[in-house]
C-alpha cells in the first residue's frame, strides 16, 4: 500500500464541463472542481461562501392580463457618489430605488406608469432583457426596436419621469433635426401639389405609401430638397397628404440657366419639372448670368413658355447683353417631381433604434428595422441634434455598418473604440490617427464574425464580454496588440454547462473591498454563472449560484450587488423580492425579526408552510416551518428575542476524482481511499467533509454565548476505497464558510 498527500489549494478555474473530468493531465484538472456552488472564487486559490439576498422589498404580483409573469429587469442609476438608484422595469411601469446617501438604505421613491404625455408606458414584459440602454447625468435612454428610445429622467433626489426622446427642431419649428433614409426603390419621384400649406397632395410615381388602417406613414415626416413634410393621410399607395412646414425649393444643378443677347427670356435645365404656362415660381441664390444681374433674376417669376419635360423658360426683369450657360447654384421654389426625397428614419412604420451608447462626447442609436445596419450619431456635445448639416467635425455621423450582407446590429458599446455587435459579426469604428471621430474619416471595420445574443455586452478586466448568438459560448472582444485586431476569444470552454440560455449579464467588481472583479450571468433557468477573471495572473474560473427561488434579474452599483428573485413565501404563493447579497447575513430573503419568547411574527414577509431557518449572530437555532404567522424557537431557546430569518441556500465544493500520476501513469479507474483530509479553513462556523461536520462548539458549552469562527487547519477522517475518490465540502447550517485549501491523504 502507496499513501500520498494531494494538494487542492487553488481551484482558480472553477467547477468545469463533464467533458472534462478526464483530463487528469493537464493543469486545469488539479486547479478545478466537478461543483462549485454558491461560492466565490478568491485571488489567492481559495473559495468562499457567496453572501446571503438580505430582503429589502417584495412586490406586488406582477401581472398581465391577469396572469403572473416573472420578467422585470435591474438597471443601475449612478447620478453621483452620493445619489444612487436601482431601477426595476416591468411590463409598463417603473420603480425607482433609492440608495441613502448616508445610511445606504433601499427605499421605494418613485413608481412610474405613464409617461409625461399621460400615454402608457411602452416597456412589455417579452422582450424586457432584450432593451439596452446608457445614461448621462440624469437622463438614461432606454432603447428598442419597437418604440421611440425612452428617457428615464430624474428630476430631483427622490422623483423621476418617463418621456420619449424628442429631437431638437430648428427656432421656427419647420426643421427637426433627426436622421433620414431614401427608403423609396431607384427612380420613384414625390411630386406635391403645391409649395407650401396645408393638406397638400403628395404623388408619388409608383406605390410607396403604406396603405394599412391606418397608414402608418401618418405622422411621419418626408424631407423634400431639405424641407419638410408632416404626412396627415393616405389616400392610396401612390397619394398622400400632408402639411408642409417650410416652403418647397429645389436646388439646380451648377448653372442651369441659359441666355439670348437681347432677349429677357431665360432657359432653365430642371430634370422633370412639372410645370405649367403659367405657373409662379420663386427663385433665389441666382448668380449673374449672361449680363443679367442677380437681383433681375431672383424674385417672383411666372414660367413663359415650356421647352420640354426637363426645360422651361421664365421672362427676367432684364435683356441678356451676351449669350451664356451660368447661374451658380439657384433655388427654385417648386412642387417638381424629384427622386432626392426621403423619410425619417424613426417611425412606428420603420422601426426604431435597437441599441444605444455614449462615444466621444456624442449618443449613438443604431439597428433600427428598416436600416438593420446604420448607426445613428449626434452632433458632439448636442445629443438631441442628429443634423447632418455640411459634414464639419461635430455634425452628425451616419454609417452603415455594411460587409456585403444586412447585419442587424444589437449593441453599440463605448470602450477602447466604439464597438458594434451584430446578429453575425463583431465590428469597431477605429479612431482616425488618434483624432476624434467626423464625418469625414469615420469608417467601420469588420474584426470576427460569432455574432451576438441579445443580451447586453459588459466590460470586465478591460474586454467586452458578449454572448455569442444562440446562449451557449461567452467570448471576450478584446484588441491584440500582436495582431493588431480584435479577437473575440472564448471564455466558457472549460464551463459551458453553465451558460444556459444566458438572458443578461453584470460585472461586479470590488466583492467584499478586495481586488476581484466577476461576471453575473442570470440564465434563464433562475440559476446564475459566475465568472472571475484576472488575465494579468491567468485566472479564469466559473461558478454557480443558485438559491430556493429562482433569480431573474442583477445589478451592481459600486461594490452592492442587488438581485430580483422569485421566491416561495408557501402555502405556493410566490412573489418577486428585491434583495442585496450581504456578506454579514446568513440566509436568502433575510429579515431580522424581533419577537418575545422566542416567539416571531413572520407573516409580512411568509406565509403558512415556509420552511425557513433561523440564526442569531453566530449560533443556528434551527430550522422551522411558518405556522398561524408566526415562527415558534421557544422549544430550543425561549428567551430569544431577536433572530435573523430566511430561506436555506445550497452549498457545495465538490473535488474532480483525486488522482495523482505513478511511474505506470494515473491512477484513474483503480480503486483508491482518501483517508483523510486536512481542511484550511478561514473564519468558519459550519463545514461539512462527506458528511462529517466540523464540531465547533460542544455540548457542555454555554449556548447563551455567541461561538467563535474557526480559523486554522482541521483533520478530517475519512474511510473507504473508490474507483473515483472525491470530497465534499456542504454545510450543516447556514453560517459562514471559508476554504483557502485542502490536502487529502491517498492511499492506493
Amino acid at each position: 500500500m502507496q499513501k500520498v498527500r494531494v494538494p487542492l489549494t487553488n481551484f482558480k478555474y472553477g467547477e468545469v464541463s463533464p467533458s472534462l473530468y478526464s483530463r487528469t493531465d493537464t493543469e486545469l484538472y488539479n486547479q478545478s472542481a466537478q461543483r462549485v456552488e454558491n461560492f466565490f472564487l478568491r485571488a489567492e486559490g481559495g473559495v468562499i461562501k457567496r453572501p446571503a439576498l438580505e430582503h429589502i422589498y417584495k412586490f406586488a404580483d406582477i401581472t398581465v392580463d391577469g396572469t403572473k409573469v416573472q420578467q422585470a429587469r435591474l438597471l443601475p442609476f449612478i447620478f453621483s457618489d452620493d445619489e444612487q438608484y436601482i431601477v426595476s422595469l416591468e411590463h409598463q411601469k417603473v420603480r425607482v430605488f433609492l440608495l441613502s446617501p448616508t445610511t445606504g438604505a433601499v427605499s421605494l421613491t418613485a413608481t412610474i406608469t405613464q409617461d409625461v404625455n399621460s400615454q402608457t408606458l411602452k416597456f412589455d414584459h417579452d422582450y424586457l432583457h432584450e432593451y439596452t440602454f446608457a445614461q448621462a447625468g440624469d437622463v438614461m435612454f432606454i432603447c428598442h426596436a419597437l418604440f421611440m428610445p425612452q428617457q428615464l429622467i430624474r428630476t430631483g433626489l427622490s422623483s423621476f419621469q418617463v418621456e420619449p426622446f424628442v429631437f431638437d427642431q430648428r427656432s421656427d419649428n419647420k426643421e427637426v433635426y433627426q436622421p433620414y433614409f431614401n427608403f423609396q426603390k431607384s427612380g420613384v419621384t414625390l411630386d406635391p401639389s403645391a409649395t407650401s400649406g396645408s393638406g397638400v397632395t403628395l404623388t408619388t410615381s409608383s406605390a410607396y405609401w403604406d396603405t394599412s388602417s391606418p397608414s402608418k406613414h401618418i405622422g411621419t415626416t418626408i424631407r423634400y430638397n431639405g424641407a419638410e413634410i408632416e404626412i396627415t393621410g393616405v389616400t392610396s399607395s401612390t397619394v398622400a397628404t400632408g402639411d408642409i412646414l417650410d416652403t418647397l425649393t429645389v436646388k439646380l444643378d451648377v448653372a442651369p440657366f441659359r441666355t439670348e443677347q437681347g432677349s429677357a427670356n431665360v432657359e432653365v435645365t430642371m430634370v422633370n419639372h412639372g410645370l405649367s404656362v403659367g405657373d409662379s415660381i420663386v427663385i433665389a441664390g441666382s448668380a449673374t448670368v449672361g449680363g443679367i444681374a442677380n437681383t433681375n433674376l431672383n424674385g417672383t417669376r411666372s414660367v413663359a413658355s415650356i421647352v420640354d419635360d426637363d426645360h422651361f423658360v421664365f421672362a427676367a426683369a432684364a435683356s441678356a447683353t451676351g449669350s451664356e450657360d451660368g447661374g451658380g447654384t439657384p433655388q427654385i421654389q417648386s412642387h417638381a417631381p424629384i427622386t432626392t426625397w426621403d423619410e425619417q428614419s424613426f417611425s412606428s412604420l420603420r422601426g426604431f433604434p435597437a441599441a444605444v451608447a455614449f462615444h466621444e462626447n456624442r449618443l449613438v442609436f443604431a439597428g433600427t428595422v428598416a436600416q438593420p445596419d446604420a448607426i445613428f450619431m449626434s452632433k458632439s456635445g448636442k445629443y438631441y441634434n442628429f443634423d447632418v448639416g455640411t459634414a464639419a467635425d461635430n455634425d452628425s455621423i451616419q454609417v452603415t455598418a455594411s460587409i456585403g450582407e444586412i447585419n442587424q446590429i444589437r449593441h453599440v458599446i463605448s470602450n477602447r473604440d466604439l464597438q458594434v455587435f451584430t446578429a453575425s459579426s463583431e465590428m469597431y469604428l477605429p479612431a482616425f490617427q488618434n483624432q476624434p471621430m467626423t464625418p469625414t474619416n469615420v469608417q467601420v471595420r469588420r474584426q470576427t464574425s460569432f455574432g451576438s445574443g441579445f443580451e447586453r455586452p459588459v466590460i470586465l478586466d478591460g474586454a467586452t464580454v458578449f454572448t455569442q448568438k444562440g446562449g451557449a459560448i461567452v467570448r471576450e472582444f478584446l484588441f491584440s496588440d500582436t495582431e493588431a485586431a480584435y479577437v473575440a476569444s472564448p471564455i466558457s470552454t472549460v464551463s459551458s454547462h453553465l451558460i444556459k440560455t444566458p438572458i443578461e449579464q453584470n460585472v461586479f467588481n470590488g466583492a467584499l473591498n478586495r481586488s476581484e472583479s466577476y461576471l453575473f450571468i442570470t440564465n434563464a433557468d433562475g440559476t446564475i454563472a459566475v465568472f472571475n477573471s484576472n488575465r494579468a495572473e491567468n485566472r479564469a474560473g466559473w461558478t454557480e449560484f443558485t438559491c430556493a427561488g429562482t433569480f431573474v434579474s442583477t445589478c451592481t452599483i459600486d461594490d452592492r450587488v442587488f438581485a430580483n428573485v422569485v421566491f416561495n413565501l408557501g402555502d405556493g404563493t410566490e412573489k418577486h423580492v428585491l434583495c442585496e447579497f450581504v456578506a454579514t447575513k446568513n440566509t436568502d430573503m433575510s429579515t431580522v425579526f424581533t419577537g418575545s419568547s422566542g416567539v416571531f411574527d413572520v407573516s409580512a414577509d411568509f406565509n403558512n408552510g415556509a420552511v425557513v431557518q433561523v440564526v442569531n449572530g453566530n449560533n443556528y437555532i434551527g430550522q422551522f416551518t411558518v405556522a398561524s404567522g408566526n415562527v415558534d424557537v421557544s422549544s430550543v431557546d425561549a428567551t430569544l428575542t431577536s433572530a435573523e430569518i430566511g430561506f436555506d441556500f445550497d452549498v457545495t465544493l465538490t473535488t474532480n476524482p483525486i488522482d495523482v500520476s505513478i511511474a505506470g501513469g494515473p491512477l484513474t479507474g483503480i480503486p483508491r481511499g482518501v483517508t483523510s483530509v486536512f481542511l484550511d479553513l478561514n473564519n468558519t462556523l459550519s463545514v461539512s467533509v462527506n458528511g462529517t461536520n466540523l464540531i465547533i462548539r460542544n455540548v457542555t458549552d454555554d449556548l447563551s454565548l455567541q461561538q467563535q469562527a474557526f480559523t486554522g487547519k482541521h483533520e478530517f477522517r475519512l474511510l473507504g476505497y473508490n474507483a473515483d475518490p472525491q470530497v465534499t465540502i456542504t454545510q450543516s447550517a447556514p453560517l459562514p464558510l471559508q476554504v483557502n485549501g485542502l490536502i487529502a491523504e491517498l492511499v492506493f
